[in-house]
């Protein structure tokens, strides 16, 4: 019978061993869905919408195969739309009946142009290229062929597929989505398996041994041994009884003859107790050896087996925490950038700068300045170019944007505002700036840029996914509109404690203004020095540049504002007979191109700077910021 329960047990092993390796290979469906975008008219660009990649649940994967170097980007339909406007394209949704639809998306010819500027406008879009736009929350690149993996595209975005904007778009696109294809009992069944031959063997092992027993011995000792008759030793013949004597001669005298069959019993008895120890220890060796392979097997069955093998048992979920509760404001539009693109566009910005300052190429500097910020780096220059031992601008410090406040806008031009600091060098200020987006198909460019205070603080501001609203210069919810910040400054500047103005600033804006008031009686005694006080004359002069505020709202109702002003220092004779010399003063030999000016001479220095004004009604001053100081111009007056 216990042959017949080990034969069961072999045989529901087999069976449950044989279900857990099926689950994970016959029987085991495909790892992906996949399905094919058919393009039937070509087009330089192909936007998928998001809706296409959501039309299955899972992380979503797009492949698409060409010939050369593929392009592709996603961010936010309505942005993309814009970029495409003017652009031929096929666009991809989901239909009604759940396949997708390709639809040719053709650009709309502006009311009013000629076929030569029909032409025109249609060569710039065709040719535009897709690639280094800061548009994109994110995008890829390969050749031949791209996979873009693991995506979880949320609502309102697409994604756009291209080569350089000249040539049709690839065809070949594939959006595929992961399948389930867990087992949870193939593991089980393996161990369990495992279990019940390990069991199977023991119960062959014990049937085994039941049966030798039942046997009895293998051989049975020696019967009674016959009766003899006695010998007699006189008849026997007389060589016979001369052995027979000696053989009595060599045994002891007390010896019993019978303790010689005694001894060869007691000998057979413990040859067969060796023996029958000697085959129990054999077998019970033969079932260690045979349990060993059973839980190596049981073993690599079970080791072989992924995560997906197991039933995945849920463990205790966390609390959760409590956060604050931000309020967006109705109909709120979305942030011009997220926090990672407006750190990916900086770094762009720093490093084409750096080539730049490196080269002193303005032409490269253009692309990425504007503004008071390539007014400033136009003269830098210009100076470097003629006085090649001048230090270049310091780099744009990108190791840590702390703060990222974008403009909530769907429209152009767009502003962002960011705090960036250094890591790496502790001598390195934190700078301040704004960066404004005139279209969709223009980069992000710098427009006001200064270096942060070290006693000052910065206010609290939005987060960067909800984004801020620009204030109008003519703001009365301020304490200070945006529009007349910069007359209020330099007209406190000019009147010192005079000024009616002077008050609303705090202590750092006045510590700045005395620092620029001594810059200016350090110019009047320079000249006194010179012996020049009695035949010329200086006047000072700061004023508003034609550059508007850029003002974005913080928390407490105030706003962050950046302005620009001017500071001109005009040097002229007051004899007819006097010259104005330049002396050693390099850079303005360098920028005039002159030694001396009979008429005079005009220097302009450039101040950008940034403010945080209170609220209408607060009690808090005006706070600086940062501010920065650049040579702008050296005019002779003709």
């Amino acid at each position: 019978m216990r042959f017949v329960w080990a034969v069961l047990a072999f045989v529901l092993a087999a069976v449950l061993i044989g279900a857990g390796i099926a689950q994970r290979t016959v029987f085991m469906g495909p790892s992906s869905l996949q399905e094919q975008v058919e393009v039937e008219e070509p087009a330089p660009f192909v936007l998928l919408d998001g809706e296409v990649l959501r039309s299955h649940p899972g992380s979503q994967t797009l492949l698409v195969r060409g010939e050369g170097d593929i392009f592709s980007a996603f961010g936010r339909t309505a942005d993309m739309e814009a970029w495409l406007s003017d652009s031929d394209y096929n666009r991809v949704t989901v239909g009604d009946d759940g396949e997708f639809d390709v639809e040719l998306v053709t650009a709309p010819t502006p009311e009013g142009s000629t076929g030569e500027d029909d032409a025109a406008t249609d060569d710039a879009a065709a040719g535009r290229n897709p690639v280094g736009s800061d548009l994109w929350l994110d995008s890829f690149s390969d050749t031949d062929a791209l996979i873009s993996d693991n995506m979880q595209l949320p609502e309102g975005m697409s994604m756009l597929v291209a080569y350089d904007g000249t040539e049709d778009a690839p065809d070949d696109i594939v959006v595929s989505w992961p399948l389930d294809t867990s087992t949870p009992w193939a593991g089980p069944l393996m161990v369990a398996g495992g279990v019940v031959l390990l069991a199977g063997l023991v119960l062959y092992v014990l049937a085994i041994r039941h049966q030798r027993r039942g046997r009895g011995p293998l051989r049975k000792g020696p019967g009674p041994l016959p009766v003899t008759q006695p010998i007699d030793v006189a008849a026997l013949p007389e060589r016979e009884r001369e052995a027979l004597e000696a053989s009595d001669g060599d045994r002891p005298r007390d010896a019993d003859p019978a303790d010689g069959a005694d001894h060869e019993v007691v000998d057979e008895k413990r040859d067969a107790e060796g023996k029958s120890s000697m085959r129990a220890t054999a077998s019970a060796r033969r079932r260690r050896l045979l349990a060993v392979p059973v839980l190596g097997l049981t073993a690599v069955l079970a080791a072989g087996c992924s995560a997906d093998s197991w039933p995945q048992l849920g463990g205790g979920e966390a609390s959760p925490s409590p956060t604050p509760t931000v309020i967006a404001p109705e109909n709120q539009k979305p942030p011009a950038v997220t926090e990672a693109q407006a750190t990916r566009i900086l770094q762009e910005i720093s490093s084409t700068l750096s080539d730049a300052d490196t080269n002193v190429d303005i032409e490269a500097a253009k692309t990425r300045l504007d503004g008071p910020a390539l007014t400033a780096r136009t003269t830098d220059y210009a100076l470097r170019t003629a006085l090649p031992e001048s230090a270049p601008p310091s780099a744009i410090p990108t190791d840590q944007v702390e703060v990222v406040l974008p403009e909530a806008t769907d429209r152009w031009p767009r502003t962002v505002m960011l705090l960036s600091k250094s890591t790496s060098d502790e001598t390195v200020p934190p700078v301040i700036l704004t960066m404004t987006q005139q279209d969709p198909w223009s980069n992000y460019k710098v427009t006001n840029m200064a270096s942060m205070a070290a006693d000052a603080v910065f206010p609290d501001v939005a987060a960067s996914w909800l984004g801020t609203s620009l204030v109008p210069a003519d703001s009365a919810f301020l304490s200070l509109p945006p529009g007349q910040l910069a007359e209020a400054f330099a007209d406190a500047v000019d009147q010192g404690e005079q000024s009616a103005s002077y008050p609303l600033f705090d202590d750092l804006s006045h510590t700045l203004m005395t620092s620029i008031v001594d810059s200016r009686q350090a110019v009047v005694q320079n000249l006194a020095d010179n012996g020049a006080a009695e035949t010329s004359a200086v006047a000072f002069d700061m004023v508003p540049t034609d550059d508007p505020a850029v003002s974005m709202t913080t928390l407490d109702s105030g706003a962050i504002v950046a302005i620009t002003l001017t500071d001109s220092e005009t040097v002229t004779p007051t004899s007819a007979d006097a010259v104005i010399r330049f002396g050693d003063n390099a850079q303005a030999k360098a920028l005039t191109g002159a030694a001396e000016s009979a008429k005079g001479v005009i220097t302009t220095y450039e101040f950008q700077l940034f403010f945080s004004v209170p609220a209408q009604g607060s009690n808090d001053q005006i706070k600086l910021l940062a501010s920065r100081q650049d040579l702008v111009s050296v005019e002779v007056i003709k």
